[in-house]
């Protein structure tokens, strides 16, 4: 058989060879660095029996593959050294990730002191380089052996598989493990690991299921690119928006309310009014039309609309089905409302498009193991609009929505950080979705065209569709590296017919016209989660909650300081003055603590001169400016959304 390699070689072997044996053959470097093989684009376990021509990559720690080995292998050495300390331990999942691995346990949780203590077990696992061995057993012996050990969650995995499926375990020593694969050939090559930290995470991520203990973790292959990372976490630990929007005060959250019903604190009550009215004055110079509609509705209008169907398990309910004459729902979104906004009178084809917008407050029954600050809630507000366009209509109509998305972006300065995704249905799971086949590859392709001519770069996605047409999907990723949907525009030839929503065309017929759902930037929370971890609290000028604080020297200067917080306010700039008894100093670096942009020192030079002394986290020291020009600067900064780089930090 002719092996060609990743570097266009061929190799010649006269019989079956398994990769590892082959990355021997190559070179025996190669073969003590091989985490895994790639068969013809296939990432395959090192073990895998090569028999036909092919092509053949050695995967080592530097393949994004083959690191990924190289972590489930320590993943499997951390549920090892679990169940050698903790016994009564049941084993569930325990896969690499993009940033190391994670494995959950049905376990109670486990504190620091218990991670350092599994730490130092796998230091001796790996210590015994064991053997990793496979093997494969028919479905109902594989059943029968996990049932022996006791390991119920491995028991349902197996069941939920084929009846005549092979299954795989992988065994290093005495521990056993069902597995895919691929792994390491020993425990022996893990060099550098540590275990980060351990959270609640619910079995198949449904609250319905057990708790399970989930520990995170990674490793490497050098120390060096371990302490790396470790610094990295440390340094993103201070960008986190959980951290930092509290320390702020941009917002809270009380037991006594509830999970993911935050709390915006003045100061982030603030940032978002100031988004609010930006976005809403711009859509209304784009042609919007502001609605205002109640915040729940009766189970009747959900049914129409298929939610009840499809989406009543993330709504809040409100009444028993059974018992109740009316059940209602807080609303998980806004368009139904909408139509019945656009359906109070007859439209002919001059009234379109119609473009309505709206400040609109959802509730989505959130999982209580996915929520997380800002970024996941059960309440929240976003900047919605439903768009009714004639077919002919439809591609300028939904440019004008990507426009708009990326105006906002590039504003609030994070349109670098995004990436588009067109999120399409799943063939296999038709049941889940409104319309046929014939006619969702209609508007996919529609889609699919009108994003070509925008000149979009995105990728697919099957199954992320909603369940009444494809969207565009505007993803980003927190410091965490989790990816969350920011913005989305989605088109819809399904509604408007469960709605009997219409239009009479020229010729004098009633048509049925196309909706597009869409955000302009999105939920205005998570956007702020994003922003405060972007600029670590540092916001551009234009969106901070307090834009100068007047510091006076001494009290006998405080008169001056509030004529000149007078005549900022005058102007619309956002002031305050710090009249404590504190030395200056210490009044700068607590304004600096406070992200603030500019600081004005005021004393008895400054109070004769009729100046003002700026200090800003962009420049420093700016020297004595006379406060008209520090007005007409800082006006003009906000005026324009200007993002300045910040150089002075704390």
């Amino acid at each position: 058989m002719k092996i060609t390699l990743k570097d266009g070689s061929v190799k010649e072997y006269a019989g079956a060879m398994s990769v590892i044996e082959i990355a021997a053959d190559i070179s025996e470097g190669l073969a003590r660095m091989a985490c895994a093989g790639e068969i013809d684009g296939q990432v395959v376990d090192l073990r895998t029996v090569v028999d036909r021509d092919c092509e053949l990559s050695i995967l080592t720690a530097n393949d994004k593959a083959g690191l990924a080995a190289y972590r489930h292998t320590t993943s499997h050495v951390l549920a090892e050294a679990v169940k050698r300390l903790y016994p009564e331990a049941k084993l569930a999942i325990g896969p690499s990730i993009d940033t190391g691995f994670y494995y959950d346990f049905d376990a109670p949780s486990f504190s620091r002191e218990d991670l350092d203590k599994i730490e130092a077990e796998m230091k001796k696992i790996i210590k015994e380089g064991a053997k990793i061995e496979r093997f494969t057993l028919p479905r109902e012996e594989a059943i029968q052996f996990m049932e022996e050990k006791g390991e119920p969650y491995k028991v349902e995995l197996i069941q939920d598989l084929p009846e005549d499926a092979e299954i795989s375990f992988y065994r290093q020593g005495d521990f056993v493990d069902l597995c895919a694969g691929p792994h390491l050939m020993s425990t022996k090559p893990i060099k550098a690991f540590k275990l980060i930290s351990s959270s609640g995470a619910y079995w198949r991520g449904s609250e319905k299921n057990a708790m399970l203990s989930r520990i995170y973790g990674t490793a490497f292959t050098k120390k060096d690119e371990l302490n790396e990372y470790l610094e990295y976490l440390e340094s993103i630990k201070k960008r986190d928006h959980n951290r930092l929007g509290r320390e702020l005060e941009l917002f809270a959250t009380v037991d006594v309310i509830g999970q993911g019903l935050p709390l915006l604190m003045p100061k982030g009550a603030k940032i978002i009014q100031t988004m609010q009215r930006w976005i809403e004055d711009e859509e209304e110079k784009r042609g919007y039309m502001r609605t205002k509609t109640p915040l729940m509705a009766k189970k009747d209008l959900y049914v129409i609309s298929d939610h009840w169907e499809h989406y009543k398990e993330g709504m809040f309910v409100l009444g028993d089905e059974e018992k109740d004459d009316e059940v209602f729902a807080l609303r998980p979104m806004t368009c139904p409302f909408q139509y019945y906004v656009y359906k109070q009178s007859q439209k002919s084809y001059r009234d379109l498009p119609c473009r309505y917008g709206e400040t609109s407050t959802l509730f989505r029954n959130e999982d209580s193991g996915e929520m997380h600050g800002l970024t996941r809630v059960r309440q929240f507000t976003i900047s919605e609009g439903h768009l009714v366009v004639r077919p002919d209509q439809l591609e300028e109509e939904f440019r004008g929505c990507v426009d708009l998305a990326k105006y906002c972006l590039t504003t609030l300065g994070l349109e670098g950080d995004v990436t588009y995704r067109m999120s399409k249905w799943d063939p296999n799971n038709a049941e889940h979705y409104l319309g046929t086949a014939e006619m969702w590859d209609e508007v996919q392709d529609m889609m699919r065209r009108m994003l070509d001519h925008i000149g979009i770069q995105y990728t697919e996605e099957e199954g992320e569709a909603a369940f009444y047409g494809p969207k565009l999907d505007i993803q980003a990723k927190n410091i965490y590296g989790k990816e969350d949907t920011m913005i989305t525009i989605q088109l819809d030839m399904f509604l408007a017919e469960r709605f009997d929503m219409s239009y009479v065309d020229k010729d004098g017929t009633k048509k049925r016209p196309y909706i597009i759902h869409r955000t302009s930037m999105g939920c205005y929370e998570r956007t702020l989660a994003w922003m405060i971890e972007k600029y670590e609290g540092a916001f551009p000028t234009w969106l901070c909650p307090e834009q100068v604080r007047v510091l006076p020297i001494s009290e006998k200067y405080h008169e001056y300081a509030e004529k000149v917080e007078k005549e900022l306010k005058n102007n619309g700039i956002l002031t305050t003055v710090d009249e404590r008894s504190e030395k200056i100093g210490y009044k700068i670096r607590e304004a600096r603590l406070q992200k603030i942009p500019y600081m004005l020192v005021v004393g008895q030079k400054e109070e004769e001169d009729g100046v003002v002394s700026v200090r800003s986290r962009f420049n420093g020291d700016e020297g004595q400016k006379p406060l008209e020009q520090f007005i007409d600067d800082i006006c003009k900064e906000i005026r324009t959304k200007e993002i300045k780089k910040v150089v002075v930090t704390d």
